[in-house]
């Protein structure tokens, strides 16, 4: 896998495990234009993985096509983060486990009725495993801390 930018390897997997914020999914809509969505996200084993419904658009488009960019950045000062492109897999059998753990990342207990009504769906849900083919950080917040004070 290439990386490029700031941050070591270390450094993205510990920026991946510890941001709580969605991956930017994106991948080839079909007639020539993009598909970009945000799901909830976890890294395990240097892989990224998600879950959404088999039948949603996401899933449908990366059946066809894998290939796939992504990117996990904040959108606050000061600005910060990981994008790369990769490949998409679809595991059905995965799904529910994912969703799991996706809503224990997410909400844990603080919102009982959304991950009641999320695994009240679970039948129909699938993992995408997404393996890095090239990863690139940033990371302005030193050059932005001066700029925040003036």
């Amino acid at each position: 896998m290439k990386t490029k930018g700031p941050w070591s390897q270390v450094q993205i997997d510990e920026y991946f495990q510890t941001s709580q914020i969605p991956i930017r999914l994106g991948c080839n809509g079909g007639n020539g234009t993009p598909l970009l969505v945000s799901l909830w996200f976890t890294l395990l084993n240097g892989r990224l993985w998600c879950a959404s419904q088999e039948n949603s658009r996401i899933v449908q488009k990366l059946r066809r096509d894998s290939r796939c960019a992504f990117e996990v950045s904040n959108e606050n000062f000061p600005y910060k983060g990981v994008r790369g492109t990769g490949k998409a897999n679809i595991i059905p059998e995965l799904g529910k486990e994912f969703l799991e753990r996706l809503i224990k990342r997410y909400l844990g207990a603080s919102n009982p009725a959304l991950s009641t009504f999320l695994l009240s769906r679970s039948q129909h849900e699938v993992a995408i495993e997404i393996e890095p083919n090239t990863l690139m950080s940033w990371d302005f917040q030193n050059r932005m801390v001066s700029l925040k004070d003036k």
